[in-house]
């Protein structure tokens, strides 16, 4: 679920489209609904006096976005912070409207925490270390594209996304930045074991994709162990 939420400008925030999604509604429905929401919330803020951009706690809920479709076009979609969100899903009603609206409140919970240990020393230091890890093993997987290619591999080039995959999945990671220290210190454990074991098959003269096989029995055990330590 930690997709719901990302992190943009240093705030938490999430898409019409992701809530369009999640909630099963048009998403040309949901844009009309916040474009209604915008107008009477720009209204009362003109009325109280409080609409000034230059003020540094002037805060709006939603913000003009755009996509790009699946036919390369340029769509229109609405990016909305947690008040945002509250405003437009206020009154949907139904189980499975209520379990979204949980899913997301505890999300949009979590990136704001995030967001506090970004500014943390041991969030920059789990940081910097995730990068040195990722770059070890980008370098050994470069090496591993040259072993597959001698062994016959016509797509070695893939290999970069699937053992990327293998790693965000294990981990349950998929964007750095939007991640706690926990989660990075998790990544860059799962990293440095793909790696150490992919240099291990290559040094034992392994084809590569047993190679791979190895790696997700690796991380298969580590999570065995961890879910019975936890």
């Amino acid at each position: 679920m930690n997709d719901l939420v990302s992190i943009i400008n240093n705030q938490a925030v999430t898409s019409s489209r992701k809530v369009a999604d999640r909630f099963g509604k048009p998403h040309k429905n949901v844009l009309k609904k916040i474009h209604m929401l915008s107008a009477e919330l720009s209204a009362e803020r003109l009325a109280k006096k409080v609409a000034d951009p230059l003020n540094e706690n002037y805060n709006p809920q939603f913000y003009e976005s755009t996509y790009t479709d699946e036919q390369g076009r340029e769509q229109p979609e609405i990016i909305m912070n947690r008040d945002g969100f509250v405003e437009l899903v206020g009154n949907m009603n139904g189980k499975k409207a209520r379990e979204w609206k949980r899913l997301y409140y505890a999300e949009f919970n979590r990136m704001e925490r995030v967001i506090q240990e970004k500014s943390l020393p041991m969030w920059i230091e789990a940081r910097k270390n995730g990068k040195l890890t990722r770059r070890n093993e980008t370098d050994t997987i470069k090496k591993l594209v040259e072993y597959a290619k001698s062994q016959g591999s016509t797509h070695a080039d893939k290999l970069y996304m699937t053992y990327s995959k293998l790693a965000n999945n294990t981990a349950n990671v998929f964007n750095r930045d939007n991640a706690n220290v926990k989660e990075l210190n998790t990544l860059d454990e799962v990293e440095t074991m793909i790696y150490k074991v992919i240099q291990m098959g290559m040094a034992e003269g392994k084809q590569y994709k047993e190679i791979y096989q190895d790696c997700k029995r690796r991380l298969a055990l580590w999570q065995t162990c961890t879910f019975r330590l936890t």
